[in-house]
């Protein structure tokens, strides 16, 4: 995933979710996707959609431990 589309999705997610603080990097050894962070806190990763060219899907794991 090139700089400019990182960018593009992580204006898109700070909009989304009303935060600032969401961040994606690269990942260094998969080209169709990129970490997302809020903060320095992982929270998922953002995957070039194979079906349609131009969408991405966001995915976020909650762990039993992080719940109540």
């Amino acid at each position: 995933m090139d700089e400019k589309t990182i960018r593009k999705i992580e204006g898109y997610l700070r909009g989304a979710f009303a935060n600032a603080r969401i961040t994606l990097a690269p990942r260094p050894k998969q080209k169709d996707s990129a970490e997302v962070y809020i903060g320095e806190e992982f929270i998922g990763v953002v995957y070039q959609d194979e079906d349609e060219d131009g969408s991405f899907m966001f995915e976020m794991a909650i762990l039993a431990e992080d719940l109540p």
